[in-house]
């Protein structure tokens, strides 16, 4: 009997320790299995228009697992809309895939932000806050420079 005992209580700490690896293993399998998501390349270009403008920028994902953009909110406009372009024709689009371990790219001519009804026309060199809200990670809110009518972001 006392052999048993021993036996068990040598082999509890290597029990514990495996079923603590497990645990970590489970942990880090999450942690992959999450959206990382980050915002770079942001510009506006300065608007023609009193009361419309466009938006670009690229949302990165690093994590296992996409995203979804649902909207897009900003103090400069109540109604910021997500679209996109195939072949001439923009269409709204109601969300847009952030793809695990690659990005959602809004570009001229492609997919982009419209804002109507601004609540002034912003100026080349101001910074225009907006708010990125996903289906399942944290808003992001990222501060947008205004560049001139024809900036064009280098590749």
């Amino acid at each position: 009997m006392r052999r048993t005992t021993v036996a068990t209580a040598a082999a509890l700490p290597l029990l514990l320790a495996g079923g603590l690896l497990a645990v970590t293993g489970c942990d880090a399998e999450k942690k992959s299995q999450k959206a990382e998501l980050s915002v770079s390349g942001a510009y506006m270009p300065q608007p023609a228009m009193d009361d419309m403008a466009a938006a670009y920028f690229t949302v990165k994902n690093d994590g296992g697992k996409a995203d979804t953009l649902t909207k897009v909110t900003s103090p400069l406009s109540q109604d910021v809309t997500l679209h996109t372009t195939e072949g001439e024709q923009m269409k709204h689009a109601e969300q847009l895939e952030v793809p695990a371990k690659g990005e959602l790219a809004l570009s001229r001519g492609g997919t982009h932000l419209m804002l109507g009804k601004l609540a002034h026309k912003p100026k080349e060199g101001e910074k225009i806050e907006f708010t990125l809200h996903f289906a399942a990670s944290a808003p992001i809110k990222v501060q947008v420079p205004v560049e001139s009518a024809t900036y064009r972001p280098k590749s």
